[in-house]
């Protein structure tokens, strides 16, 4: 029989629990207790250890041949607001951003529907010139899917040709949520959950390291949830190639399922991360990614088994278009203090999570 107690056990003995008693966890109405468990889970691996990057987002385009329900970010060419930057733009921003002491920049964007496969691989060695020792983390499963099928070439060798001209790791955006009947509903054009988790593993083939996201909050069930983190547990027992977790607070503010959906809650967001950081036991970082959470909430997290915040991101768009209420970016200043005032060790690191310096 599944109770508290009996999952209790089994993390305090730091074994596995089950999807069952996950899904046990999310039922239960105790978030302290549950905080409490995951705490422990992460001080194992983590201690008191807080990560954070100094880096900059920077979002290529949002004009996108995909039409995502819960997306406010794209847009249709010759929309007012609809835009592409150019080679140049972008590494002008790179170069912006290593002098202001950047070693990350991270590169997402739409499907363009009339820029080659060329102008990205082209725009990376650009970078790579341009910001030299700045790590490039670029491209979506969605995206590395798309540049596939516009150029003719495998998976394999997109990636091949993205790493030759300086791509040095992957986000984990375009998970959104793996359950097909879901996925279906919210972005049915999108590639499947079962592309998207091919396309990772073909990533980890090659050597790279990547993310994970979910998005939650919108349409999922927490069962859903649940299946979501075991398709990408199973994954990670194969090829060791993610390092984090980031759950994705839905913003519903400007997405066409606004109507419908009124978003999370700062409980469930609290709760979400902390199963994650008990049911991911082979993800060494989970990650509450304060652009969509708050700061605040984000804050809070680091009790609840979180052991990174990300970073000082700069300029963020996607969470922003749908009704992000954060700020732009944070100050690594800013990041330290939130870090220590939750009696907590900043740490900055590197991309790869190599600690640069503890505060």
């Amino acid at each position: 029989m599944t109770t508290f107690e009996t999952i209790a056990a089994t993390i305090r003995e730091n074994r596995r629990i089950s999807p069952k008693e996950a899904l046990f966890l999310f039922t239960s109405p105790d978030l302290l207790a549950i905080g409490e468990l995951a705490a422990l889970a992460n001080e194992r691996k983590n201690g008191k250890n807080v990560f954070f990057n100094v880096n900059r987002h920077i979002n290529p385009t949002n004009i996108c041949v995909n039409r995502c329900a819960f997306c406010a970010f794209y847009r249709t060419a010759g929309e007012n607001s609809a835009y592409s930057l150019t080679t140049d733009e972008i590494c002008r921003r790179a170069m912006e951003a290593k002098a202001s002491g950047a070693t990350e920049v991270h590169i997402v964007g739409g499907l363009h529907p009339d820029l080659p496969f060329e102008f990205y691989e082209k725009t990376l060695s650009a970078l790579r010139d341009a910001a030299p020792g700045v790590h490039i983390k670029a491209f979506t499963a969605v995206e590395i899917d798309y540049f596939a099928r516009i150029s003719g070439l495998s998976i394999e060798r997109v990636l091949e040709r993205l790493i030759d001209a300086g791509l040095g790791s992957m986000p984990g955006g375009g998970a959104e949520i793996l359950v097909e009947e879901v996925r279906h509903r919210i972005c049915p054009e999108k590639i499947s959950g079962a592309r998207w988790l091919e396309i990772i593993r073909l990533a980890h083939g090659a050597g790279l390291k990547t993310n994970a996201t979910m998005l939650y909050g919108h349409l999922e069930t927490v069962a859903d949830r649940v299946a979501h983190m075991e398709m990408l547990r199973n994954l990670q027992d194969d090829t060791g190639g993610f390092q984090a977790f980031i759950p994705l607070a839905f913003q519903p503010e400007n997405s066409n399922l606004k109507l419908d959906i009124k978003g999370t809650s700062g409980l469930d967001d609290l709760k979400t991360l902390a199963i994650a950081r008990i049911f991911l036991d082979n993800f060494d970082h989970i990650k509450a990614y304060w652009v969509m959470l708050g700061e605040k909430i984000a804050q809070v997290s680091l009790a609840f088994g979180v052991n990174d915040l990300d970073g000082t991101v700069i300029e963020e768009k996607i969470g922003h278009d749908a009704g992000a209420a954060s700020p732009q970016s944070l100050t690594k200043n800013a990041i330290i203090r939130l870090i220590s005032k939750a009696d907590k060790i900043p740490v900055e690191r590197d991309t790869l999570y190599r600690p640069l310096r503890t505060f």
